[in-house]
C-alpha cells in the first residue's frame, strides 16, 4: 500500500524565504546602529582626550609663550594643527585671547584697567577629519591660564569689533579676519562674534591704520576695512587704528544675500534680448571721487533676463547703455530698494528709441508708492500732449466702517473678522481687541472684494508700520492674499509661495506670480501676540500691480524736441503739480504729490 507524504510548495517556500530575509535585514540593521554608536562613542573619547592633552600641554608653557603664532596673544602653540589617534586623523584648531576681568575695572570704564589682559582664556576644538557624513560633533573644551605674578601696565591698546544686520540687530557667529603686517610679530588671527555680536581682542599692539579686518558670515554679504589704494586713495573705512592703552571700537554690517530677477520687455510683454545695463548701488566705499561698493555692467540674455544673486540689502540704479532702445517704464518703479533675504522681481518696459523723450514717475509723497490715473499734461510753445499714468496701487487705511460689504465700495468697511479684531479705537487702525485689560491672543480679518478693473499682474504687497513691538513676538502682523477672476469663484488665501501655509510677513514683499491674470482681490490680515500686555498694529495696507505691461504711476513721452516743457499733473484727492522740466535726450523726471 503507497503512502503519500505532503511537502511545501514553491509558494510557501518564497514566502518563508521573504520573511527570513526581513528578520535577518532587521537584525542587520540593529547590528549595524549598535557598532555605529560604539564608533561614535569611541571617537568622541579620542577627542576628549586630545582636548585635555593639548590643554595641558598650553597650561605647562611659559606664560609669555601662551597664545597662538601670529594671534593676539602671540605665543609660540600654532592655531591649526592635526594629529592621528587609533588610526583617526582629527584636526585641532585652538584659539587664545586676553580678557579683561571686570574685577579691576575694564579699559576706558570707570575705574580704568590700564592693564586690561587679566588672564588668558583658550579654546581647543577637535575635529574628526576621517569621520564621513558629519557624525561625530566636533568636541569644544575651555580653560584659564592665569599669570603668576600681578599683572603689570600695558602700553597695547584694545580693538572692539560689532558686527549687526541691516536692522540694527547684532549678529553672532559672524567670522572675522584680522590681519596685521605692519607690526612685529605680524598678526594674522580668525575669530567669530559671540551671542552679542561682538569680538574684543584685549591688549593688542598699536599700530596706525594696520589691522584690515573681514567680516563674512555663510549665506550673507560681507563687509572689511579697505586700505588706500590708487583705484580708492579715500576709502570710508580704512584699516584700524590702536593707540596705547585706548580701545578702537570699530562696526561692520552684514545681512543674508538677495536676489533680482531682470526682465526686459516690450510693452506687448514680449521679450527683449542682449540690452546692456549698469548697475549701481549708492553704498560708498571711497570718496573723492565717489567709489561705488556695487558698480558691475550686466547683459540679459537672448531670452532677455539676467538674474544678479548675492545682492547686499541697497538702493540699485539700472542706467542702459543700449542706443536701440528707451526706457518706458519699469516695475517697480526705480531706483530699486533690495531689502534682505528676498527675491526681487524687475521689468524694464522698452521702447523704440526716439532723439529725445521723457519718463515720468509721479509718486504719493508720504508712502513713495506710484500713483495710478494721474493726469500728466506736457506742453512747450502751445503745443501739449496728456497721458494717463498706469494704474500704481490700491490701499485702505481705514476699517472703522464695520463689516458686512462684499465690494470694496466704502474704503472704511471690511468683509468679516474673528471677532478679536479691534477697528475703530482708535479709527484708522487695527488692533487686538482689549477686554478685562489684556489683548486677545490673535484674531483676523477678511477684506472686501477689491474690483482691479481689468487682469492685472500683482507685484508687491506694502503695509504700515514697518515693525511691531517686540513684545508681540515674530510674525506677529502678516498676510495672505485671494484672487479670482470672477467674483462667483472660491476664494483661496495664499501665501508667497503660492500655498496656504506660508505668509507675507515682510512689506514690500513680491506677491506670489500665481495671482497674475486674476482681476479681483481680498486680503487676510492676522495679528497675534505672545504677550497680553502688547498688540500689533496695522494703519495701511497697499497694492502694487499693473495691467498687462503698464508700469505703475509712470507716463512716457516720446519724440519730444530739445528744450524746457511746462508740465501739470493733476489727481483727484492730491493737490495739482505745476512744474518745468528740461527735456535732452533720454530724460527721466520724479513728481511728488501731497494729499
Amino acid at each position: 500500500m503507497l503512502k503519500s507524504k505532503k511537502g511545501f510548495t514553491l509558494i510557501e517556500i518564497l514566502v518563508s524565504v521573504a520573511i527570513f530575509a526581513m528578520i535577518m535585514a532587521g537584525v542587520y540593521a540593529v547590528i549595524m546602529y549598535v557598532f555605529k554608536l560604539t564608533y561614535i562613542s569611541r571617537v568622541r573619547v579620542l577627542e576628549t582626550q586630545i582636548a585635555n592633552e593639548y590643554i595641558e600641554i598650553i597650561r605647562n608653557l611659559p606664560y609669555e609663550n601662551v597664545g597662538t603664532v601670529g594671534g593676539v596673544p602671540n605665543g609660540s602653540w600654532p592655531a591649526v594643527t592635526s594629529t592621528l589617534r587609533n588610526g583617526v586623523n582629527f584636526s585641532v584648531n585652538t584659539t587664545i585671547r586676553n580678557v579683561d576681568d571686570p574685577a579691576d575695572g575694564v579699559i576706558g570704564g570707570t575705574p580704568n584697567d590700564t592693564s586690561p589682559a587679566d588672564y588668558k582664556l583658550m579654546e581647543v576644538n577637535v575635529t574628526c577629519i576621517s569621520c564621513t557624513g558629519g557624525q561625530v560633533k566636533p568636541e569644544f573644551l575651555t580653560a584659564r591660564v592665569s599669570p603668576k605674578s600681578l599683572e603689570s601696565a600695558s602700553k597695547n591698546g584694545s580693538l572692539f569689533i560689532k558686527v549687526f544686520d541691516a536692522s540694527g540687530v547684532v549678529v553672532p557667529g559672524a567670522t572675522v579676519h584680522i590681519v596685521n603686517n605692519q607690526v612685529s610679530p605680524a598678526i594674522n588671527i580668525t575669530d567669530v562674534t559671540n551671542a552679542t555680536g561682538d569680538l574684543q581682542i584685549v591688549d593688542t599692539a598699536t599700530s596706525t591704520e594696520g589691522y584690515s579686518i573681514t567680516v563674512t558670515k555663510s549665506g550673507y554679504t560681507s563687509d572689511s576695512t579697505i586700505a588706500s589704494s590708487v583705484d580708492n586713495p579715500n576709502p570710508v573705512k580704512p584699516p584700524a587704528t590702536v593707540i596705547s592703552q585706548t580701545v578702537t571700537n570699530i562696526s561692520f554690517s552684514i545681512d543674508k544675500v538677495s536676489t533680482v530677477a531682470l526682465s526686459t520687455i516690450n510693452t506687448l510683454c514680449n521679450p527683449i534680448a542682449s540690452i546692456v545695463f549698469n548697475v549701481a548701488g549708492s553704498k560708498i566705499i571711497g570718496t573723492n571721487p565717489s567709489i561705488f561698493k556695487y558698480n558691475h555692467n550686466i547683459t540679459t540674455s537672448g531670452s532677455g533676463t539676467y538674474t544678479l544673486n548675492n545682492l547686499e540689502w541697497d538702493t540699485y540704479a539700472f542706467n542702459m547703455s543700449n542706443g536701440s532702445y528707451d526706457v518706458a517704464g519699469t516695475i517697480p518703479t526705480l531706483p530699486l530698494f533690495l531689502f534682505p533675504d528676498t527675491t526681487q522681481n524687475l521689468s524694464i518696459i522698452l521702447k523704440s528709441h526716439t532723439t529725445n523723450s521723457l519718463l515720468v514717475t509721479v509718486k504719493d509723497n508720504g508712502t513713495k508708492l506710484p500713483l495710478t490715473s494721474a493726469t500728466i499734461t506736457l506742453s512747450k510753445a502751445g503745443v501739449g500732449e496728456t497721458l494717463v499714468t498706469g494704474r500704481g496701487y490700491l490701499r485702505q487705511t481705514d476699517w472703522s466702517g464695520g463689516s458686512g460689504q462684499e465690494s470694496y465700495i466704502d474704503e472704511t468697511k471690511y468683509l468679516e473678522q474673528s471677532g478679536a479684531v479691534e477697528t475703530s479705537s482708535p479709527a484708522g487702525d487695527l488692533y487686538l481687541k482689549r477686554i478685562a485689560g489684556k489683548y486677545q491672543w490673535s484674531g483676523d480679518l477678511i477684506s472686501s472684494t477689491i474690483d482691479f478693473g481689468a487682469a492685472s499682474n500683482f507685484t508687491n504687497i506694502v503695509w504700515e508700520p514697518l515693525s511691531q513691538p517686540p513684545q508681540t513676538g515674530t510674525d506677529s502682523l502678516k498676510f495672505q492674499i485671494a484672487t479670482a477672476s470672477s467674483t462667483s469663484a472660491s476664494w483661496q488665501f495664499l501665501g508667497p509661495d503660492g500655498t496656504a501655509s506660508t505668509y507675507y510677513t515682510i512689506s514690500d514683499t513680491n506677491i506670489s506670480s500665481v495671482h497674475n491674470g486674476d482681476r479681483y482681490l481680498r486680503y487676510k490680515v492676522f495679528l497675534s501676540t505672545t504677550s497680553q500686555n502688547s498688540t500689533p498694529q496695522l494703519s495701511e495696507v497697499a497694492f502694487s500691480y499693473t495691467s498687462g505691461c503698464t508700469p505703475p504711476g509712470q507716463a512716457f513721452f516720446s519724440g519730444l524736441d530739445v528744450g524746457t516743457y511746462d508740465m501739470t499733473i493733476e489727481l483727484a484727492g492730491y493737490q495739482t503739480v505745476v512744474t518745468t522740466v528740461d527735456v535732452s535726450g533720454r530724460t527721466q523726471a520724479e513728481v511728488l504729490m501731497n494729499p
